[in-house]
């Protein structure tokens, strides 16, 4: 399959792109080139290939979200610009 230069002028509209006559003759090319590409892919034989959400098996590597000591009250509030005795003091933002 190849691609006119009015379908690829028709898909740069669809993208809002404004291509110059220059452009368009090069964009065409390089269109036709990816789509010759995926034709080639598809005569491959693929019965028994399991799909692929991804290319390359993807591992965790998080650690475990395990419960640890938490801060006292006083370490908490230790840096705070403005605070009272059990919590931060923040400007009321209103609209």
């Amino acid at each position: 399959m190849s691609l006119s230069n009015a379908e690829v002028a028709k898909v740069a509209v669809l993208a809002r792109l404004r291509l110059s006559p220059d452009e368009l003759g090069a964009y065409t090319s390089q269109l036709n080139a990816i789509v010759d590409y995926v034709a080639q892919l598809q005569e491959l034989d693929t019965t028994g290939v399991e799909p692929l959400a991804h290319g390359v098996e993807l591992t965790n590597v998080f650690r475990d979200d395990v419960r640890g000591p938490a801060l006292d009250r006083e370490q908490a509030l230790a840096n705070a610009p403005k605070r009272n005795r059990t919590s931060f003091l923040v400007p009321a933002v209103l609209e």
